[in-house]
């Protein structure tokens, strides 16, 4: 009985580890079409309103990104973005962030003073009032950032990070398949 007990231990000390070595999934999968949702705006043109950049978007290349956290790392996200939409006009792409909380009054300010940090100005960030985001984009608790890349109207990249997987090498894959949706200006 006791080396029953022991094994058991062993296996539920083990198991977190062998959860975090599964890839997190989170979001639409490949092909799928981004549907339309609401957020409201705390850094953009529309700041203080309730905005859909999935309905503006139409078949223009997009970056949409799902965060739970405001982050060193994420900034350094945003930053590259910023930089992207403007190298990437001509191709009309377009990229935004939207946080999932649900107090938005509480968390606006801190989402301003973080843009400030990170100087963002040209992609929108907004707060999505519901810690699950848009039912039908199916993000995954486990996710703390999720990226979406799609052109068409369909999904072609999707990164599922828990929290602290948004490293360095994780935020340059995903400006790597960043070609594929929107070709650079010349």
């Amino acid at each position: 009985m006791r080396s029953v007990a022991v094994s058991f231990a062993v296996f539920a000390v083990c198991l977190p580890s062998l959860q975090a070595a599964e890839p997190c999934t989170s979001g639409l999968t490949l092909g799928q079409k981004p549907g339309p949702y609401s957020s409201i705006v705390s850094v953009g043109a529309e700041r203080g309103q309730s905005h859909c950049y999935i309905c503006d978007t139409a078949d223009h290349p997009a970056v949409v990104v799902f965060a739970r956290h405001l982050s060193d790392p994420l900034g350094k996200l945003v930053a590259g973005l910023d930089k992207a939409v403007a190298d990437h006009k001509a191709a009309g792409l377009r990229a935004w962030v939207t946080f999932l909380s649900d107090d938005q009054t509480a968390f606006d300010p801190k989402i301003v003073e973080w843009a400030k940090k990170y100087a963002v100005r040209g992609v929108p960030l907004g707060v999505f009032e519901n810690v699950d985001g848009p039912p039908s984009y199916r993000l995954s608790r486990d996710a703390d950032v999720t990226v979406l890349l799609f052109v068409n109207r369909k999904v072609v990249s999707n990164f599922a990070l828990r929290e602290g997987e948004l490293t360095e090498e994780r935020v340059a894959d995903v400006f790597k398949a960043l070609p594929g949706v929107a070709p650079a200006d010349k």
